[in-house]
């Protein structure tokens, strides 16, 4: 599994150029954007989202050329008129200097009701640096915005895209179904606060693969209400790992299922894929899950499902309902950071069932001083071919 390559945009740009000669192509400068990196461009934006997406003519096409254009908040509202509308960026899209124009709302660009999307991408930036320094410094600053938010939308596929300095999440997906992500990278320091690189949420059919993605925190998170999802060939470092979680927010929540992380890669991160749940009463579940063909690079905690997940040490003492079932962890190998390769802390009200590992080949980057360890807690486990730590779970 090789690392996954990033996007040329100048190769993207020659090989789109003669195809945007045969389309009707709404060009944002024909709309007044100024590409000078200073001119608030949001209006001319939105003047030629509508023109694309209200006209009656198939593949009708947006254009963002090569130049820095800065836009505010912004929502492309649908359901588009064009059948299968298209969205290229040629150039970059910034945000403003200061993060108080956009960290205030929940979202910086917004796509609401479309469908049939097409979106290839050069750069993304949100300039969240500010916004993480405020934070950290522990002073009253904005919750930060959303880089780029879906929300109820289906069949939309995004390729090339490159997103940088998210305040906050970098993607969200939310209530929406048949949705296609590939060839993106996403990037912002280890210690930016919440800046996940994709938060996906209520939503089905979505399918990631070919991406770098290196955060200050998840690499993808994978909320309540979210079935039928592919990961597939992601780089993820620096991060949280992949996670399935937090589940269990609330008495009442929708499961998650039939997930698959597969041919990934993991390095340096603070865990590889979890599962994760706060001790509380709740009927969510987390079910048919396979983890499989990934290599951990001195990541900590490689393979983790934590039930009593409590974050701010704020939790009421109790164990989990959420229950986690099928999940089959297999062909896992390299190193870890931490002592402990895996952790299958579950819940002993709710205890895991149908939890297989196969082929599992993780060693402590220390183990010549130290032994890699593994935890089990309240689980069925079922062993197949080598498996390394080795765990009874009694």
């Amino acid at each position: 599994m090789a690392r996954v390559s990033p996007f040329s945009c100048k190769l993207f740009i020659a090989l789109v150029a003669i195809k945007l000669c045969t389309i009707t192509a709404f060009n944002v400068v024909d709309f007044g954007a100024i590409g000078d990196g200073k001119t608030d461009s949001t209006s001319s934006f939105l003047k030629a989202w509508d023109a694309a997406c209200n006209s009656i003519v198939p593949d009708a096409t947006m254009v963002v050329p090569p130049g820095i254009f800065l836009v505010t908040h912004i929502t492309f509202t649908g359901p588009c008129k064009s059948t299968n509308t298209k969205l290229f960026i040629f150039g970059t899209i910034i945000a403003p200097d200061n993060y108080k124009f956009i960290g205030s709302d929940q979202f910086w660009i917004m796509f609401y009701r479309v469908n049939w999307l097409s979106i290839f991408g050069c750069t993304l930036d949100a300039k969240g640096s500010s916004l993480w320094a405020c934070k950290n410094a522990g002073n009253d600053c904005p919750f930060g915005a959303r880089s780029i938010t879906f929300q109820s939308c289906s069949y939309v596929l995004v390729s090339g895209l490159k997103s940088i300095n998210s305040q906050r999440i970098h993607i969200s997906i939310n209530q929406c179904s048949n949705m296609t992500l590939r060839k993106l990278v996403i990037i912002a320091p280890s210690q930016s606060p919440n800046t996940d690189g994709i938060h996906i949420e209520s939503s089905t059919g979505i399918t990631i693969s070919n991406s770098n993605i290196g955060t200050g925190d998840d690499c993808i998170s994978i909320g309540p209400g979210s079935k039928s999802l592919l990961m597939d060939q992601i780089a993820c470092g620096p991060g949280h790992g992949i996670s399935i979680g937090s589940l269990g927010r609330t008495a009442m929540e929708d499961g998650v299922q039939d997930v698959n992380v597969t041919n990934s890669i993991f390095t340096m991160t603070q865990n590889g894929v979890r599962v994760k749940s706060f001790p509380t009463a709740s009927d969510g579940y987390a079910k048919n899950l396979l983890f499989k063909n990934l290599i951990m690079q001195n990541a900590s905690n490689p393979m983790i499902i934590d039930q009593d997940y409590c974050p701010h040490g704020t939790c009421p003492q109790k164990d989990s309902a959420v229950k986690v079932s099928q999940v089959t962890f297999e062909n896992i190998t390299g190193t870890s950071w931490t002592r402990k390769a895996f952790t299958l802390r579950c819940s002993s009200t709710s205890p895991c069932d149908g939890i297989q590992l196969k082929d599992i080949d993780l060693h402590y980057v220390d183990h010549w001083t130290n032994p890699t360890q593994s935890d089990c807690e309240n689980a069925q486990v079922f062993f197949i071919g080598y498996v390394f730590p080795y765990n009874r779970c009694l």
